[in-house]
């Protein structure tokens, strides 16, 4: 079995589980039981976003599980009407009064933004919130390449960088250049979305048969295996168990070739240059 890759770490020596739990798109009651169910079964990774609505309900969900909140590792994000000095803050803020939380493990830009212009200034304010100690890590989301270069040129990096990543579609110049610059690649909508047709593949199949796991399971850990994190949603107990049941077995190098030959070339749905909230 190969190292332990069931965290990565984080600027400030401290561990961001591998396996979260995603939140989008649901609301209230089903986030909060979602993410109760989550924390009871095991997860240490909760992640949300002012964008999803649902802030308050993984709060309550966070409160309920009567999980420590120190033992929890807890990402939102915030929109671009905060991409300021005092928007970050006030973003924050609000975020925090949400969630019932007095500091947050990670806060990410959602989205760049670039028409703004704006986001280096908001980068530049988070990194003085790591430095306060509300923030335990500064990262982005959806960030071409050529928009991280932008924050790289300022001399800021962010821990991470939260793309939408599959078998299908790689991004693989994306996680290759966060790699080179020492930024952790994170993975939303890690078994697809949508049209996403690659889990009943011949191929993945195959391979989930070999492991006796289910495709599923198999590219979650094809992600964590490549040195990226993922955050899976699911309000089902079951599959929550199923997604978190990764670290007990080994893909083989074939076998990575397999699910990577699985790449359609195409990058995420939503292109950042041009959408944003």
């Amino acid at each position: 079995m190969s190292a332990d890759i069931s965290s990565f770490k984080l600027p400030g020596d401290f561990l961001m589980p591998a396996i979260g739990l995603g939140t989008w798109p649901m609301r209230e009651s089903e986030a909060s039981d979602a993410v109760t169910s989550a924390l009871n079964i095991g997860y240490r990774r909760i992640d949300t976003a002012e964008n999803y609505q649902n802030e308050q309900a993984v709060g309550l969900g966070l409160r309920n599980s009567g999980v420590p909140r120190d033992e929890v590792f807890v990402t939102t994000k915030f929109n671009k009407q905060w991409h300021s000095a005092t928007g970050v803050r006030q973003a924050l803020q609000n975020s925090l009064n949400r969630l019932g939380l007095d500091y947050l493990d990670l806060f990410l830009i959602h989205w760049p933004n670039p028409e703004q212009g704006t986001f280096v200034q908001a980068f530049t304010e988070m990194q003085k919130l790591v430095d306060e100690g509300v923030i335990r890590a500064a990262g982005v989301s959806n960030f071409k390449p050529a928009q991280l270069q932008v924050l790289l040129d300022a001399g800021l990096t962010p821990a991470v960088n939260q793309i939408q990543l599959d078998p299908e579609r790689r991004s693989a110049p994306w996680q290759a250049f966060n790699t080179e610059h020492g930024v952790l690649t994170e993975a939303y909508s890690p078994l697809g979305r949508g049209k996403s047709e690659f889990l009943q593949h011949p191929a993945l199949v195959q391979i989930a048969a070999a492991h006796a796991k289910t495709p599923a399971q198999v590219t979650l850990r094809w992600h964590v295996q490549s040195g990226r994190a993922a955050a899976p949603k699911s309000a089902n107990p079951l599959r929550q168990a199923e997604n978190l049941d990764i670290f007990d077995f080994e893909i083989s190098t074939a076998q990575m070739a397999q699910i990577e030959a699985l790449d359609t070339g195409a990058g995420p749905f939503t292109d950042s240059d041009e959408f944003g909230h």
